[in-house]
């Protein structure tokens, strides 16, 4: 009767604490649409106020020629967020992607203090949206995660405060992937966000709210996180230009939601075209970042350096070595490297040095030196997105069960280390002696990087960006495919993305006899995370050394030209 009674109670408490999380995220997305309708309403008074505004015409504009006619006072700032806030463009790519998490209802009190600035700032006027996590007054960064869905944030983040000090309009928050440890888009309080050039695929992530939100035309400038690169991804899949600066340039300030040690998250700037990027960053790399955040190196956007027209010498790769690109992506490299090479820039084959090891050592096994702990602990009182289940199923085995598994699957890592799930296993520990050798490992790897990158005497890098779009529900299985983008966060090199081309029926051809480099499940699974995508965009990957952000925008620019 005694067990009998403690099953009830524990099945009891356990379906009161379930029912709790309900009832939590139910509120949550009440409060997103009340939030919603409330921003319907103020675009539809606006629109019925002034009838004349060329709506179409305002969010079909460039981000530079929309500030200047903002400047040069030929547009009203008004016309421009209520166009961007309202049900032609923000609304309704929300109703069909579910990209928006959160209207900033401070966003009309911030026009009106912007239209009494006494100096004009480089993004006045322009409508901003804000990756959910990233902290906003009076909002809530929940992160995917339930457990910080009633902690209201008493001020903005930095990077917030700089925007507004600039003059630009933060209007909406954007949805992001449960802990933003997958490159998915996808949560249990705001749901599954889909992308708008064909619903059947994902926005990429974690920043896949942003990326949706930006290519369906609801916003023309968004912030997003990178950590292994969740700027980068939804970037590729959506057909954006994003910017992974290199770490310190622009801080990401650490929050409960997800931390790592030795690999260096950032935030960065997505947009449609690269002269975008160019002046968020100048913007952002002012007087007031340095102010407000003393641990950012004080170094002011080089102009010089991003409108130079001197021809570049440029590495690049076709494959990486360790997880063989799709065909769109290994042709997107060949036609970008002909196209730079006929405007006069030299081409060298570069190969990324010990790029298993990088991986597996480096990026993987520092990612978990926890064993995935924090990780764990940051789902108690919380529900697994099924995205995410696969990999936390893995993360939550006790330790020694995880031992024993080390043991038994040591071989199948040494014929085949795709599996970050299986790698964990083997090289589970949670040593603080472990953790500082991997930061001087990691050291040690940055600097043979650097001294391969000077013995060519390269000035930047050319090489695939993963995609095309997936499938929904791969990204969570292919977690090793991000390869081509985490190499540069666990080196900290910034590191751009550019659209270059689309997916074409000989791509698709080409995708039927694709095996990869073992011809594993894991292979196989990129075949069909990828397939079915004629028409959606393939873009390349654009890197620099580090602090050198102007030269990798200026590379950037180029490919965005050439092609």
């Amino acid at each position: 009767a005694l067990l009998c009674g403690s099953a009830a109670a524990t099945v009891l408490l356990k379906w009161l604490g379930q029912r709790q999380i309900q009832q939590k995220m139910e509120e949550a997305r009440r409060m997103r649409d009340l939030a919603l309708e409330r921003m319907e309403k103020a675009a539809c008074r606006f629109k019925k106020e002034n009838p004349g505004v060329q709506t179409e015409h305002i969010l079909s504009l460039p981000m530079v020629e929309l500030v200047e006619k903002l400047k040069e006072g030929s547009l009203s700032l008004e016309s421009v967020l209520y166009s961007y806030m309202g049900k032609v463009k923000a609304l309704e790519v929300t109703q069909e992607v579910n990209c928006v998490t959160d209207f900033i209802h401070g966003c009309e009190d911030q026009l009106r203090k912007v239209k009494q600035q006494k100096e004009k700032g480089l993004l006045y006027g322009i409508p901003v949206s804000i990756k959910d996590h990233i902290n906003c007054k009076g909002h809530v960064s929940s992160g995917g995660m339930v457990k910080f869905l009633g902690q209201v944030k008493e001020e903005d983040s930095v990077i917030v405060q700089v925007l507004k000090s600039q003059g630009a309009i933060p209007f909406v928050k954007t949805n992001n992937s449960q802990t933003m440890i997958n490159y998915d888009c996808s949560n249990l309080i705001f749901g599954q966000t889909l992308n708008p050039l064909n619903h059947k695929k994902s926005p990429g992530g974690s920043s896949g709210g942003e990326g949706a939100l930006i290519a369906g035309g609801g916003s023309i400038l968004g912030i997003g996180s990178d950590v292994a690169g969740s700027i980068r991804l939804p970037s590729s899949f959506c057909g954006l230009c994003g910017l992974k600066p290199t770490g310190e340039r622009i801080r990401y300030t650490p929050s409960s939601v997800c931390c790592f040690t030795h690999l260096t998250a950032m935030l960065g700037p997505m947009a449609r075209d690269v002269d975008s990027l160019a002046l968020c960053m100048k913007a952002l790399l002012c007087k007031e970042m340095f102010r407000l955040d003393p641990t950012v190196p004080p170094i002011p956007f080089d102009d010089e350096v991003y409108s130079s027209s001197k021809p570049l010498r440029i590495g690049y790769y076709e494959g990486d070595g360790y997880f063989m690109p799709s065909p769109s992506m290994r042709r997107a490299v060949q036609q970008t490297r002909k196209l730079l090479q006929e405007a006069g820039h030299t081409l060298v084959p570069f190969a990324p040095p010990k790029i298993d090891y990088m991986v597996d050592e480096l990026f993987t096994r520092g990612l978990f030196s926890d064993g995935a702990a924090h990780l764990v602990d940051c789902f108690k009182g919380d529900i697994v997105d099924p995205n995410l289940k696969s990999q936390f199923n893995t993360y939550r085995l006790p330790v020694l069960v995880k031992k024993i598994l080390a043991v038994i699957l040591k071989p199948i890592v040494i014929l085949c280390c795709y599996s970050p799930n299986i790698y964990l296993f083997c090289h589970h520990s949670r040593s603080a002696k472990n953790l500082w050798n991997q930061h001087g490992a990691v050291a040690v790897y940055r600097t043979e990087f650097i001294a391969k990158w000077r013995k060519l005497g390269l000035d930047v890098i050319l090489c695939p960006m993963l995609g095309p779009a997936f499938n929904h529900g791969y990204a969570g299985k292919l977690f090793a495919a991000t390869s081509y983008t985490n190499l540069y966060n666990v080196i900290n090199f910034p590191a751009g993305v550019v659209p270059v081309s689309t997916v074409t029926r000989a791509d698709e051809e080409e995708l039927k006899h694709y095996r990869g480099y073992y011809g594993d499940p894991w292979d196989k699974r990129l075949k069909e995370a990828v397939e079915g995508a004629v028409g959606l965009p393939v873009a390349v990957q654009c890197v620099a050394l580090p602090w050198q952000e102007e030269l990798c925008l200026r590379f950037m620019k180029e490919v965005e030209t050439l092609t």
